[in-house]
């Protein structure tokens, strides 16, 4: 088993039937797992129905009540990690990332050297599709933020459509992500940047969703102003490198100016 997309739901009985079929019609090996925090919709029952379509690389995790995107992506990175996949994709369920970049996120990890690739909308090629202004000042400000807080050189820190190599994942100590919303994407980007991971970005076009609603709420936002403040801060003493059974440190891998350069 090499490659798992990893799909957090609430309430997506409208998009998730069609952006599974879409994965699967790639024939290219993917599996996914929906992480489903009792969608009141149904869309926990639409997947369950459909595993019997897509016997062995289709898997459901329901968890009890709203927990967040970040704990759904943490459960989900647990469970694919035992399951000895190889490759760990993120998306949203609402066709705001396109399935078919999928390819070009997993490329960029397994052929073109990177441990973590993002989809990026602020690298050359990427872009909004159908977004109103409000959200592509915010998204366009909250990345210039975060880099001139974090010193982080990725474009596009929030982008929530990425693909992990296994050991990222297995190097990163996920209890010390303590992010649940708009700024989970940032902390984790920034745990295997500080941990000297390669990130390369990917453009993509962002297209905003047509069915459901988002999720975005002024929770998420502030968490994402005030979130990048207390990375900055924390990253002079917080160790997010995973310490295994023996008591001994995961190794960090060599961390290079090319590993920035990679990133922009």
């Amino acid at each position: 088993m090499e490659k798992i997309v990893i799909i957090p739901t609430y309430n997506e009985k409208e998009n998730i039937s069609n952006i599974l079929k879409a994965i699967f019609d790639l024939n290219e090996g993917f599996h996914v797992l929906v992480i489903d925090d009792s969608s009141p919709d149904g869309t926990a029952r639409i997947v369950k129905d459909l595993q019997s379509v897509y016997p062995g690389i289709l898997f459901l995790e329901e968890r009890a009540g709203k927990q967040g995107l970040g704990t759904a992506y943490i459960h989900g990175f647990r469970w694919a990690v035992r399951n000895d996949y190889q490759f760990i994709f993120e998306m949203d369920a609402d066709f705001s990332h396109n399935p078919k970049d999928l390819r070009r996120l997993y490329e960029a990890c397994k052929f073109e050297g990177g441990d973590v690739a993002v989809g990026s909308r602020y690298v050359k090629g990427g872009g909004n599709v159908n977004w109103p202004k409000n959200r592509v000042l915010l998204s366009r400000g909250g990345s210039l933020y975060t880099r001139l807080i974090t010193w982080m050189p990725v474009q596009d820190p929030t982008a929530g459509f990425v693909c992990y190599k296994k050991n990222v994942l297995e190097t990163i100590n996920l209890d010390q992500i303590r992010f649940v919303g708009y700024a989970f994407q940032i902390e984790m980007k920034f745990a295997s940047w500080k941990l000297g991971f390669k990130i390369k970005e990917v453009p993509i076009i962002f297209e905003d969703r047509k069915y459901g609603v988002s999720k975005m709420n002024k929770g998420i936002v502030r968490e994402g102003i005030l979130g990048v403040l207390n990375l900055r801060f924390q990253a002079l003493f917080k160790n997010y490198r995973r310490r295994v059974k023996n008591d001994s440190v995961v190794p960090m891998h060599s961390f290079s100016n090319e590993a920035v350069a990679e990133s922009k």
